[in-house]
Order: C-alpha cells, then structure tokens, then sequence
C-alpha cells in the first residue's frame, strides 16, 4: 500500500443505535464510509448473537456501499446462499467455522459474492497459503471475536505484515482488513503493517451522527 493511499472505512454496526439502524446506516454513509460492515454471531461460534440475512435485506436499499458480511457462525455453509440473497457484497468466514473452507470460498464465490477469510488472533497466516486464489479479502482480528468495545492485540501487527507479504506475492488486489480496537491511535500503526481497510464500530459511532464525518477523518489520518 503506497504511504498516499488512504485505508477503506467499514463502520460496524455493531456500534450502532440498533433502534435507528437504517438512519444509521445513511449516516455513515453520508459521512464517508467506504463499505458497511455487519458482524453476523449465532451464540455458538462466538458467545454473542446479533443479526441475520433479514436485517441485511431490510438495510440493504437505504445505501448503496457494498455490505461487508462477518459470519461468525458455525456451521456458516447453509447460510451463504442467503446472505447473498439478502445484499452481502463480500461474505468473510472464519476457517474453524468448517472442515473445508476452499470448498466454502468456492461457494461465495458461486452464490455471487466475495469470499473473504477471517483470521482469529491464534489463527496462522498459513492457513491460506496454498489457496490465495479463491481468496478476495482478508480480515485479522485484533481482539477475540464476539464483542465489541475490547482492546487492540499489538501481537496481530506482525500478522497483518505476512499476510501483505503473502497478497503482494500473488500480484492481486485483495483488500486486508483489520477489526478489533481500531482508534486514530491504532488505524496508523495497522496501516503501516499493510492494512488497506479498517473496520470500527465504537470508534466511528461515538458522539452521534453528526461525528461521524470526523470520526472516519482521524481514522484515515485526514
């Protein structure tokens, strides 16, 4: 990532006032938001339950940036089809959540989407070695997914730098995306690892809809 380009900003609505969710998602958008991420839990795979392809669908004609679906489910397989169905752009699954995440990736793929890969802390790059073909976005949690609100893992940095060793050596343009504890002072640091989107949830929604604007600015570094 050249030191001109600036990080794509995913607010998550995770963060948001679940009561004005559609408002919310206008805002962000009209903020500056790049893409709107959504953190799918099924209180199995993570210990927390959010939404499911119903919200989506409901959010999906109030904005037009692409929907950034975060499955933490498990087992995620049944669901892709309908999260597709529902307006999920790029669909990211977590390769513990199946025996056969190629098969799984593929299967994005097929239904339309982008197939994402999510990294848990303990998660190794390797992972994905030896299938980076099938892969069109990469997220590294810097906290243990299920919550929001937790502190930034410095461990994960030295994980964002191989993994954009590992997408710059296949020549593509697969977007790493970090989440978990990203603030003006961590976005910078993720951002020199290699990271070209940042998700934030609490970061992005403080203060109301009219901070919004300036709270995605400092995390670009504007």
């Amino acid at each position: 990532m050249s030191s001109a380009a600036k990080p794509l900003i995913a607010p998550s609505i995770l963060a948001a006032d679940f009561a004005r969710l559609g408002e919310e998602a206008r805002a962000v958008e009209a903020a500056g938001a790049d893409w709107l991420h959504v953190d799918v839990m099924d209180g199995h795979f993570v210990p927390n339950i959010t939404i499911g392809p119903d919200v989506v669908k409901a959010l999906r004609p109030l904005v037009s940036i692409p929907f950034d679906v975060h499955l933490m489910i498990s087992p995620a397989d049944p669901y892709l089809e309908a999260f597709r169905a529902a307006g999920a752009d790029y669909i990211s699954v977590h390769p513990e959540a199946g025996p056969h995440l190629n098969r799984t990736l593929k299967q994005i793929r097929n239904v339309g989407a982008k197939a994402g890969v999510v990294f848990n802390p303990s998660t190794p790059p390797e992972t994905i070695e030896w299938m980076m073909d099938e892969v069109d976005l990469i997220l590294v949690m810097s906290i243990n997914p299920g919550f929001g609100g937790q502190v930034f893992m410095d461990s994960q940095l030295a994980k964002i730098e191989r993994l954009r060793a590992m997408i710059d050596a296949t020549g593509r343009d697969i977007p790493l995306e970090v989440d978990g504890g990203v603030t003006p002072l961590t976005a910078p640091r993720c951002i020199a690892a290699g990271a070209t989107a940042l998700v934030a949830g609490t970061a992005v929604f403080k203060g109301g809809p009219s901070a919004y604007a300036a709270n995605i600015s400092a995390l670009r570094g504007d």
